[in-house]
């Protein structure tokens, strides 16, 4: 028989904050991966787990995912842990579950914390319908972008952003609508827990003084009022309607459907009138 891959969710800052079956999960497995070994040990030391720990991180995922199949081919129990938080969720994990479940392996969930989560229950911004994005584009240009599709959305929206790109991100969203309430939360379930839900230009000015830009930030952004939505990209052409989302990296029949959907236009019209410019 094939063994079974247990996707374990940790705490994302106190160590309480896990389940009785989680642990059981960890020190039953024969072999946890995980991020980073220095991390997760601190995790295993405090509950006396035993079991080994191996890598699995972005950087060596392609080749370890062979291994770990091989290893549930088998027998052998796996336990898949991040840093911080559910397995998956913007961390490594998803073509090893996708692999898994073509092979018939066995994949099962152990539910716990999630930052995102936990940022938008305390947020005080409409939990009804959201949407999670998880880390933006670094680049300038693809980063505002980004935000201005997202920020035209009848939902609320929830990214994860470094302490070395807060700062940006939250001037950017500024640009797109200084008057948008966000909620912008630092150390969550930590000691120096802080959640702050504002206008985005209020939080801007109180970046660094009493908002320390130290810890994983997590960014709640509110959906837009359908009352006074102005459309990003109703200063473009249609041509350049197109040419911006060519430069999102879509293909340019791609980008021609999605122009032709955000203007309420049919697709040939569209093709007509970017083939004729272009």
């Amino acid at each position: 028989m094939t063994g079974t891959l247990y996707l374990v969710g940790t705490p994302i800052g106190n160590l309480e904050d896990i389940t009785f079956r989680a642990i059981r999960t960890l020190k039953e497995a024969d072999f946890i991966y995980c991020e980073d070994t220095r991390v997760t040990k601190k995790l295993t030391m405090h509950y006396e787990i035993a079991t080994p720990l191996k890598s699995y991180h972005e950087h060596n995922k392609d080749k370890v995912t062979a291994q770990l199949i091989n290893d549930l081919e088998g027998g052998h129990t796996i336990a898949l842990v991040s840093d911080a938080g559910l397995p998956l969720i913007s961390d490594p994990g998803f073509e090893l579950v996708v692999e898994c479940r073509n092979k018939g392996i066995k994949v099962e969930t152990i539910p716990g914390p999630n930052a995102a989560l936990s940022a938008l229950m305390t947020s005080g911004i409409a939990s009804y319908s959201f949407l999670f994005d998880g880390f933006l584009p670094r680049k300038d240009k693809e980063k505002k972008a980004r935000l201005e599709s997202l920020m035209t959305l009848p939902h609320t929206v929830i990214i994860y952003e470094s302490p070395f790109r807060v700062k940006h991100t939250i001037e950017t969203i500024m640009e797109i609508d200084r008057n948008r309430k966000v909620a912008i939360a630092r150390e969550l379930t930590k000691k120096f827990e802080q959640v702050v839900t504002a206008s985005v230009s209020e939080i801007y000015e109180r970046l660094e003084d009493d908002i320390n830009l130290k810890g994983e930030f997590v960014i709640v952004i509110d959906a837009m009022d359908e009352a006074d939505k102005v459309h990003w990209w109703a200063s473009l052409t249609v041509y350049d309607h197109v040419v911006h989302y060519i430069d999102e990296g879509m293909r340019s029949k791609d980008a021609i459907k999605q122009t032709a959907i955000d203007r309420d236009m049919k697709k040939n019209e569209v093709y007509e009138i970017y083939h004729i410019e272009n």
